[in-house]
């Protein structure tokens, strides 16, 4: 690493560190071994429904108990924003170029909430190719339907329709939840917002999205009690999350992962 990435990162677990200016505008950087370092390093790029609940640190914690005598980092880029607004934040595009990551989970692909307008993908799709431009696995993060609404086919389709254009995972996350409240109407998976996630919404997120990153079976993972769901919670949710990836491979579309 040149002179100034080394300094680069000093600033940014300086930031994590002091927790400055708000959690939206941290870069955020699970304790542990720097990104640049790291056997396994994730860099996470979305808005709140990344930010919330930990879900970055669930998913390095995931990663961790699959993947031992590894070294895993997660970062989380600063802001809370769309996509299209990310592509032309310096920070971020600066934080992404700085090393050559693993992954690079990307979310907030603005939706039209009616149905009945189209918003640019071109700047998402831009984003998938500099990540393999800097030899990372793009991974597609899908949202999680609004709470009551009908809505997880065409997110997912949406973001099916970037990596058709540029090779990406795709992270079957609203199939996951649909599942999940199937099974078990009573789950708390929504925050009260109806579109936030709740602890174990964050859970089954991050289950997934470890299941596209490592191509593990969830439901080998150990209980991880430092999160705020029930085991009884947790054991449901690594079978959903495991029969979703089944019925719907998130590898599909990234083809150096899909023989995997």
């Amino acid at each position: 690493m040149n002179a100034g990435k080394s300094i680069l990162f000093a600033v940014v677990l300086l930031l994590a560190g002091c927790g400055g200016g708000g959690a939206d505008d941290d870069i955020s950087a699970p304790a542990g071994t720097p990104a640049a370092d790291a056997d396994i390093s994730l860099l996470f790029m979305g808005n709140s429904h990344t930010a919330a609940n930990d879900l970055t640190g669930m998913v390095l914690e995931m990663v961790r108990a699959a993947q031992s005598g590894k070294t895993v980092a997660a970062v989380r880029s600063p802001g809370s924003m769309f996509l299209e607004d990310r592509i032309d934040h310096e920070p971020s595009i600066t934080l992404q170029r700085s090393q050559d990551w693993s992954f690079v989970i990307l979310q907030a692909q603005k939706y039209s909430s009616s149905g009945q307008f189209e918003y640019s993908t071109a700047e998402a799709v831009e984003l998938v190719r500099m990540a393999r431009e800097q030899k990372a696995v793009p991974i597609l993060f899908p949202e999680w339907p609004r709470k009551d609404v009908n809505e997880t086919q065409r997110i997912y389709d949406l973001h099916v329709s970037i990596a058709q254009q540029e090779p990406a995972c795709v992270a079957p996350i609203g199939q996951a939840w649909d599942l999940a409240l199937e099974r078990d109407p009573t789950l708390i998976l929504y925050a009260q917002d109806g579109n936030h996630s709740a602890p174990a919404g964050a859970f089954l997120t991050a289950l997934i999205l470890f299941a596209t990153i490592t191509g593990a079976a969830p439901q080998d993972l150990p209980v991880l009690s430092q999160f705020a769901v029930e085991q009884e919670t947790q054991a449901l949710l690594r079978t959903v999350a495991h029969d979703t990836v089944q019925a719907w491979p998130p590898r599909t579309w990234c083809p150096e992962l899909a023989a995997q």
